[in-house]
């Protein structure tokens, strides 16, 4: 039988005054798995988070943790009940107490604050405050509180949003690694997409208060369902195309389809999927593609990201390794390979 959910929340809805916040909302987490909420500012990804830990009642909907409910018809169990640990952008750590003060302010059982010191690799800071640490140091202090308690899950709230670049991505990696070795289950919201692919093993993306896809990293990316997860989850250039029997015609050629579909589409195109190669170099007709014009490259050392405009006027934006020096004005052919993902055209544009 399988293990049952870590948090299972279902049609949530919540207004503040006229601002419907979250609109019939629902995210599940698996035992051991780290999910993230996903969405532009705005979204209701901190308000869903907020209704799951019990910081605010929703005008409707279910919320499950473990197999008990706690939020639902006539059933309410404040947050403190809830076996809930929280990690906030912040931190919001007592400045008055120590470090281990901190992790044992809720009373875990003896020996657990240092535990999870150690776990988090602040074993020699116990004595310090807050003030005294780095943020990454007191963000760390702040997930070792959560933890302290045992919880059911974790919940982190845009946790690494205060911290310069360079400390965020190290700090993001050290603690999914954290939350791993402790077989935590946990839901982070974030509006940083590739915080979100880099980290989670679920991805829930919010639009508008609704949940616009939810997968694995690689599914929502490579798979979107519509133009504007597409857009929302990197560069991506989208050209419209007739599919039939595994093949899409555009713009671009005729391209082989990851799955099946007919009729009009909408056809995702990454820049990493893009190859280029310079006319002189091959003959058009033994490369294939279209014709193409470098207006501008961005190199990055590992890579380098060029901007092309194509004969039919459209712009595309190409992805290409190794150390060429491409140049505005050189003449290219590019053409898409592998398979590409398409999505049967709406006849409201979603963005």
């Amino acid at each position: 039988m399988p293990a049952p959910l870590a948090i299972r929340a279902a049609g949530i809805t919540k207004s503040f005054g006229a601002n419907l916040a979250v609109d019939g909302a629902g995210v599940t987490v698996g035992p051991g798995e780290l999910a993230a909420l996903l969405g532009p500012s705005g979204s209701g990804k901190t308000t869903l988070l907020r209704v799951i830990a019990g910081f605010e009642r929703p005008d409707a909907g279910t919320v499950e943790i473990g197999e008990r409910t706690v939020v639902g018809p006539g059933t309410w169990v404040e947050p403190e009940h809830r076996r809930i640990g929280m990690v906030f952008q912040d931190g919001a750590l007592f400045p008055h107490l120590t470090v281990a003060r901190n992790v044992a302010f809720g009373g875990p059982r003896e020996g657990r604050a240092q535990e999870c010191l150690e776990m988090v690799g602040l074993a020699d800071r116990g004595g310090s405050y807050p003030h005294e640490l780095s943020g990454g140091e007191r963000q760390r202090v702040a997930l070792a509180r959560a933890l302290a308690m045992d919880p059911e899950v974790v919940l982190l709230d845009e946790p690494f949003a205060a911290l310069d670049a360079t400390l965020r991505t190290s700090l993001r990696e050290e603690v999914a690694s954290i939350l791993r070795d402790a077989r935590a289950s946990a839901l982070l919201v974030t509006h940083d997409q590739q915080e979100a692919l880099s980290l989670a093993d679920q991805v829930v993306i919010m639009r508008d208060g609704r949940v616009e896809q939810a997968g694995t990293p690689e599914e929502v990316y490579a798979r979107p369902t519509s133009r504007w997860v597409a857009g929302f989850l990197g560069a991506a250039e989208v050209v419209s195309g007739t599919a039939s029997q595994g093949t899409v015609d555009t713009e671009l050629g005729r391209l082989s389809l990851d799955e099946p579909v007919e009729g009009p589409v909408d056809v995702l195109v990454r820049p990493e999927s893009v190859a280029v190669v310079a006319c002189a170099e091959a003959g058009e007709g033994a490369y294939g593609g279209v014709r193409g014009q470098v207006l501008s490259r961005s190199f990055f050392g590992h890579d380098q990201l060029l901007s092309v405009e194509l004969d039919s006027g459209r712009r595309l934006r190409c992805r290409v390794v190794g150390g060429r020096g491409w140049r505005p004005g050189d003449e290219v052919l590019v053409r898409v390979v592998g398979f590409v993902h398409a999505m049967p055209r709406r006849s409201s544009d979603d963005g």
